[in-house]
C-alpha cells in the first residue's frame, strides 16, 4: 500500500509538469482578419479564456485534451492538443454573419453584445471626394448623426450633431470627439489635422446610456475615432494615394445688374446720388472669386513581424479656397507601433498624429463687400491714393469712412497668415495577470496640443485703414490637454450557467491649459493687447459591467462620478450613468429555425449624463478683468505734468451656485437582419430631457455686475425616431451592390426657461442680425422649439406681393406692434435622410452619397439687410442691393418681416465616384484609378446663397464649391 501512495505522489507531479502554456491567433478564415472575444475552452473542463483585440489567447493544456474554439457567427473548432507550441486558428464563418468588432468607451465588445444605441462606420464605407476634414468621412452615413458640411474656405471643418444636437442653450452641444482614447478639447476640437487616410473607423456612441461612461461631457453623444493599424503577420507594404481636384462656385447671391442699378438709382436718387454713377460694368462677385486647386498626396508604410505590428504616414495637401488668396498648406504624419511582450501578457501601444499647417486667409469682409459695392464703377482708378483702388470718398476727396470697401482691396490689401501645429498621442499598457488570467489592467496616458501663431498686416494706403495709417498685428493661441487613464477589466465566461461577465473599473484625470495673446499697432502707434489665461480639470472615477446570459439576455450598467473644477465647490462633484438591457429574439429556440430573420434583438436604455462646457473656466468666482489702453481713467498727473492714467479693473458677473446642467434619456431600439443579412436595419426610439439648463438669461439691473448671467435655469425637452436600412441588394462573384438608407425625425421643446414662470416675458431674445444695432431674430421660448424665428406676420396683396410694412395684428388690440411677433419656424430640421449606395462589377467601382434635409427654416439676412431703397443710399454712397427688391418694391427695411423666413429644405448629391482596380500591375501592386465629383448639385426652394446654414441665419458666408477630381491609389 505504502509503495501504491508512493507511485500517485509521483505521478500527479509527472502530469502537472505535463501542462503546457499555449498561445495562438484567431482569425477569420476568409479575411484573415482577428477575432475578438472567442471563447477558448479546454473541453470538458472549466478552464478557458476569450481572445483579445488582436485576437491572442493563451490557455493552459495538458498533452490529449481538445481546445475548442466557439465565436457568435462562426462555426465551431476544436483542435486536439498534442504538444504543439502555438495552435492558430482560422474560423469559418456560420450561416449568420460575422458580428462586427465596435469600439465603445474604455473598450470594445462585439456589435451582437452591444445594448446602448451605438453606430460604427468603418473605412469600406467612408465617402470619397476631396475630404480635407476627416469628419466629412461620415456624411449622410448615420442615422442621427448631422454633419453639415465646412465653409468654402480651405481647410476649415465641419459641424456635427447627433439627435438633432439641441441638448442645451448656452453650453456646448457639440458631440465629445475620442480620438485613439484621448478626449479632444471642445475649444481645438477641429479634426483637419488628422489625414483622413489615417482613420480606420468613426464609432457613435448617441444615446446616454453608451455614453454614460463618459459623464459630464457626454450629452451631446460622444465619437470615437480609431486610427489605422499595421496587422500581425502581414508583409512590408507600401501604399500610395493622391488626388488633384479643381473647384469652382456654381452659384452666387442675387444682386442688381449693372444696368438694373443704374436704372433703380436714376429713378429713386437725387442729383447728386445719381452723378455718382459710374460707366463701368463689374461683377464684383466674380472678381473676388476663382477658380481652386486642390491636390492631395500620401504615404503609408504597414506590417508586422514577430510579435511586433506597425503604421506609419506621411501626407501632404495643399487646398486652395475659391476666395481669391485663400489657402491652406498641412503636412500631416501618424506613427502606430504595437509590441507584445511575456508571452503576449503585456502589450503596449503607441499613437502618434501631428500636422503642421499654414493657412493664408482670406479677408471674408470681401464676400459682404461684393455684394454691396457699385457695379458701376472699376476695379482700379489711377488717381486713386488708395493703392489704386476704387473707394468711396467724401466730396472733398478724403475716404468715407463708413461706406463699403472696394472688395478687391479688401483682398489684395490684407495680410493674415498663421502657422499651426496640432499633435495628439496616447501610450497604452495592457496587461494580464498571470496568475489570474482573467484580468487585464490598462493604463493610458495622451496628450492634445494645439499652437497657432499668426501675423497680420494692413498698409498704410489701404481704406480699411487709411486713417489709422495701416496696422501691423499678432495672435498666438495656445491649447493643451493632458491625460491619465487607470482601469482595469475582468472578463470570465462561467460555462455551467452560460454566463460571461465582463466588468471595469477605473480612474480618469484630464488637465486643460488655454491662453490666447493678441496685439494690434496702427501707423499712427496706439497700440491694442488682449491677453486671456484659462485652466480646468476634470477628474473621474468611472465602472461598467455587462452580463451575457446564454447569448441571449443581456444588461449593462454604466457609472461614472465626475469632478469638475469649473462647478461650484459644494456641487462639483456628481454621479451619472446608465443602465440598458438586450435580447437577442434571434436566438431562442422558437426562432433557430426561421427562414426569414437572421437577426432580431430588442434593446431598452436609460442614461444620466451631465454637461459643463460653458468656456467659463471660473464662472462660480468674483473675478475681474483688467482693461486694455482704450479703458483707462486719469488719476492726477506726472511728474512732467502730463495726464496719469491708471488702467481700470473691471468686475465679472458670476453665479456662486453654477452646477451640473443634467440629461435623462430613455432609448428603444430594435436590431434586425433578414433573408442571411442580405436586408438588415435598425430602428431607434428615444426621449431626453435637460434639466438645470446652462444658459444666459437677462438679470434686472443692480442684482448682479451685468445684464446677462451665465446660470442654471430651464428644461429642455427632445424626441426623435430613427430608422437605417441596408440592403445587398446583388451578391454573386462579379457584380455586388449594396445600399444605406437612413431617416431621422426631430423635435425638441423648452419646457422652463426662467427660475419663475414668467407669463409677461415672451422668452430670450437671440440670433444677432445684420442691419441696425443690436437686432436679434430668433427667440427662446417655453413651449416652443430652440431658436425660433421671431417675427411679424406679414400681410400680401390680390397678387401675392408683400405690402410694405403691413402686419398681422395678432393680439387683436388694434396695433400693430412688437407685442405682435409671434414664433414662426425654427432652423432645426423635422427629418434628414441619407442614401448612399455602392456597386462593384468586375474590377470597376461606382459609390455616390446623397443628403436630404426637410422642415429646416433660414433667414435670409442678405435679402432683408439689402433687399430695398434705403440700402441703395446707405452710407452716403450708392450700394448694390439684393435682387429681391424687384419683387418687393421695398422702399426701407422690413427685418422682422416672416417673408424672409424661407424653407430651406434640401436634397444634395455630396460625392459620387467612379473607379477601377488594376491587379498584379507588376509583381504583387495593385492600384485603383478613379474620378470623383463632390457638392455636384443642389435641389432647394430657398432664394439664398446655399440652403445648409449652421444656425439659420443667411449672412453673407463663403461658398461650398463644386470639385471635380482625379486620384489613384497604389498598394506595393
Amino acid at each position: 500500500m505504502q509503495k501504491f501512495i508512493l507511485f500517485l505522489a509521483f505521478l500527479i507531479p509527472l502530469g502537472m509538469l505535463a501542462q503546457t502554456k499555449v498561445t495562438g491567433v484567431v482569425t477569420e478564415k476568409g479575411t484573415g482578419t482577428p477575432l475578438l472575444g472567442v471563447n477558448v475552452i479546454v473541453k470538458g473542463t472549466t478552464n478557458g479564456t476569450t481572445t483579445d483585440f488582436d485576437g491572442n489567447y493563451q490557455v493552459t493544456v495538458r498533452d490529449g485534451q481538445t481546445i475548442v474554439f466557439s465565436y457568435v457567427g462562426f462555426k465551431t473548432q476544436e483542435v486536439l492538443f498534442t504538444g504543439q507550441t502555438s495552435v492558430n486558428v482560422a474560423l469559418e464563418e456560420d450561416a449568420s454573419k460575422l458580428d462586427e468588432v465596435v469600439v465603445v468607451g474604455y473598450g470594445s465588445a462585439v456589435k451582437k453584445d452591444v445594448t446602448g444605441s451605438v453606430e460604427s462606420v468603418n473605412a469600406d464605407d467612408f465617402n470619397g471626394g476631396a475630404i480635407v476634414s476627416p469628419e466629412q468621412l461620415i456624411a449622410g452615413k448615420t442615422a442621427g448623426v448631422q454633419v453639415t458640411p465646412p465653409s468654402g474656405a480651405p481647410g476649415s471643418s465641419s459641424s456635427i450633431k447627433i439627435r438633432g444636437g439641441v441638448s442645451s442653450l448656452a453650453a456646448n452641444s457639440n458631440p465629445l470627439i475620442v480620438v485613439d482614447g484621448v478626449p479632444l478639447d471642445p475649444a481645438s476640437a477641429g479634426l483637419n489635422y488628422i489625414n483622413a487616410n489615417d482613420i480606420e473607423s468613426f464609432t457613435v456612441l448617441k444615446d446616454a446610456s453608451a455614453a454614460s461612461i463618459y459623464g459630464s461631457r457626454a450629452t451631446g453623444g460622444v465619437i470615437l475615432i480609431t486610427t489605422k493599424t499595421g496587422k500581425s503577420g502581414q508583409p512590408f507594404n507600401i501604399s500610395v494615394n493622391h488626388y488633384t481636384a479643381v473647384g469652382d462656385n456654381f452659384n452666387e447671391v442675387n444682386v442688381l445688374s449693372s444696368t438694373q442699378f443704374r436704372n433703380l438709382v436714376t429713378a429713386n436718387g437725387n442729383p447728386n446720388q445719381i452723378a455718382q454713377l459710374g460707366s463701368t460694368s463689374t461683377d464684383w462677385q466674380d472678381e473676388i472669386y476663382r477658380g481652386s486647386l486642390t491636390s492631395d498626396t500620401n504615404v503609408t508604410v504597414s506590417g508586422g513581424f514577430g510579435n511586433s505590428n506597425y503604421r506609419a504616414s506621411v501626407g501632404y495637401v495643399k487646398q486652395e479656397g475659391t476666395l481669391q488668396g485663400s489657402e491652406v498648406d498641412r503636412w500631416t504624419g501618424s506613427v502606430k507601433f504595437i509590441q507584445r511582450l511575456l508571452d503576449d501578457d503585456l502589450k503596449i501601444e503607441a499613437n502618434l498624429l501631428g500636422s503642421l499647417l499654414e493657412d493664408t486667409f482670406a479677408n471674408t469682409g470681401a464676400i459682404g463687400a461684393a455684394v454691396s459695392f457699385d457695379p458701376t464703377q472699376s476695379v482700379f482708378d489711377p488717381t486713386s491714393q488708395f493703392g489704386g483702388y476704387t473707394e468711396n470718398v467724401n466730396a472733398d476727396g478724403t475716404i468715407n469712412t463708413i461706406a463699403v470697401r472696394n472688395p478687391v482691396g479688401l483682398l489684395e490689401q490684407n495680410s493674415n497668415i498663421a502657422n499651426t501645429r496640432r499633435s495628439t498621442g496616447s501610450l497604452k499598457i495592457d496587461y494580464t495577470l498571470p496568475f489570474f488570467r482573467d484580468i487585464k489592467l490598462t493604463a493610458l496616458g495622451g496628450y492634445d496640443y494645439n499652437e497657432v501663431e499668426g501675423n497680420t498686416f494692413i498698409p498704410a494706403e489701404a481704406a480699411s485703414n487709411f486713417n489709422q495709417q495701416g496696422v501691423t498685428g499678432f495672435y498666438e493661441t495656445l491649447n493643451r490637454n493632458r491625460l491619465l487613464d487607470v482601469y482595469a477589466n475582468y472578463r470570465k465566461t462561467f460555462e455551467d450557467i452560460k454566463t460571461t461577465v465582463d466588468a471595469t473599473v477605473g480612474h480618469s484625470f484630464q488637465r486643460f491649459y488655454r491662453s490666447n495673446i493678441s496685439e494690434s499697432t496702427t501707423g499712427l502707434g496706439v497700440t491694442n493687447q488682449f491677453k486671456s489665461i484659462g485652466e480646468n480639470a476634470l477628474e473621474s472615477y468611472f465602472g461598467r459591467v455587462n452580463v451575457d446570459y446564454d447569448s441571449k439576455y443581456l444588461l449593462t450598467l454604466n457609472i461614472r462620478n465626475d469632478i469638475s473644477s469649473r462647478l461650484n465647490p459644494d456641487d462639483r462633484s456628481d454621479i451619472f450613468g446608465g443602465v440598458s438591457v438586450g435580447w437577442n429574439i434571434i436566438d431562442e429556440n422558437f426562432m433557430k429555425d426561421s427562414k426569414v430573420f437572421s437577426q432580431l434583438k430588442l434593446r431598452v436604455a436609460y442614461g444620466e449624463t451631465g454637461q459643463q462646457e460653458v468656456g467659463q473656466d471660473y464662472g462660480y468666482l468674483p473675478r475681474y478683468t483688467t482693461g486694455d489702453a482704450r479703458v483707462q481713467y486719469q488719476f492726477g498727473y506726472n511728474t512732467d505734468g502730463s495726464p496719469r492714467f491708471v488702467t481700470t479693473l473691471r468686475p465679472e458677473e458670476y453665479d456662486e451656485n453654477l452646477r451640473w446642467e443634467r440629461s435623462k434619456s430613455i432609448n428603444l431600439g430594435l436590431d434586425f437582419g433578414f433573408f442571411n443579412d442580405r436586408l438588415t436595419g435598425s430602428v431607434e426610439v428615444y426621449e431626453r430631457k435637460v434639466e438645470d439648463l446652462l444658459n444666459f438669461i437677462p438679470v434686472p439691473a443692480g442684482t448682479n455686475l451685468s445684464n446677462a448671467l451665465l446660470t442654471n435655469v430651464g428644461n429642455l425637452e427632445n424626441r426623435g425616431l430613427e430608422v437605417s436600412l441596408n440592403a445587398a441588394i446583388v451578391q454573386n462573384d462579379n457584380f455586388s451592390w449594396n445600399t444605406n438608407v437612413n431617416v431621422s425625425f426631430f423635435d425638441n421643446e423648452i419646457t422652463k426657461l426662467f427660475l419663475t414662470d414668467n407669463t409677461d416675458s415672451p422668452g430670450v431674445l437671440t440670433g444677432g442680425i445684420a442691419g441696425g444695432v443690436g437686432n436679434t431674430i430668433q427667440i427662446n421660448s417655453v413651449g416652443h422649439e430652440v431658436n425660433s424665428f421671431y417675427v411679424f406676420k406679414q400681410i400680401y396683396d390680390a397678387q401675392g406681393a408683400p405690402i410694405e410694412g403691413a402686419y398681422v395684428d395678432i393680439n387683436g388690440d388694434g396695433t400693430v406692434d412688437t407685442d405682435d411677433r409671434y414664433r414662426y419656424k425654427s432652423p432645426n430640421a423635422d427629418a434628414v435622410i441619407g442614401f448612399s449606395s455602392n456597386m462593384q462589377y468586375g474590377n470597376f467601382d461606382f459609390a455616390f452619397t446623397m443628403r436630404a434635409s426637410l422642415g429646416n427654416y433660414a433667414y435670409n439676412n442678405v435679402a432683408s439687410n439689402t433687399g430695398n431703397v434705403q440700402s441703395l443710399f446707405g452710407a452716403n454712397s450708392i450700394n448694390n442691393v439684393n435682387a429681391s427688391i424687384l419683387d418687393t418694391g421695398f422702399q426701407n427695411q422690413q427685418l422682422f418681416s416672416d417673408y424672409y423666413v424661407q424653407d430651406a429644405s434640401f436634397l444634395k448629391l455630396d460625392n459620387i465616384t467612379f473607379g477601377y482596380t488594376i491587379d498584379n500591375l507588376f509583381k504583387d501592386a495593385r492600384m485603383r484609378v478613379y474620378v470623383a465629383g463632390q457638392n455636384l448639385f443642389t435641389i432647394t426652394d430657398y432664394d439664398g446663397l446655399d440652403p445648409e446654414i449652421d444656425g439659420g441665419i443667411d449672412n453673407n458666408f463663403y461658398p461650398r464649391s463644386r470639385n471635380i477630381l482625379m486620384g489613384l491609389n497604389l498598394n506595393l
